[in-house]
């Protein structure tokens, strides 16, 4: 099941994931991408497992998600 993530949650992950390669993820950062994951997962009713796990597979896998 593809889900339809919204661009600023993409943008959040991308974010975080710069920041964890580069050895310097803040915890601003992966708190706001944590309460943009949940507010999602309400919102679209879905699991927010299934959210996390999506959002990775577009942004540090995005070969295998194409």
């Amino acid at each position: 099941m593809a889900i339809d993530l919204p661009p600023d949650l993409i943008e959040l992950e991308r974010s975080a994931w710069a920041e964890i390669q580069a050895g310097e993820l803040t915890v601003p950062t992966a708190l706001a991408v944590h309460e943009g994951i949940a507010a999602f997962a309400e919102e679209a009713q879905l699991p927010r497992l299934d959210i996390e796990m999506g959002l990775k597979k577009v942004v540090r896998h995005a070969a295998e998600a194409a």
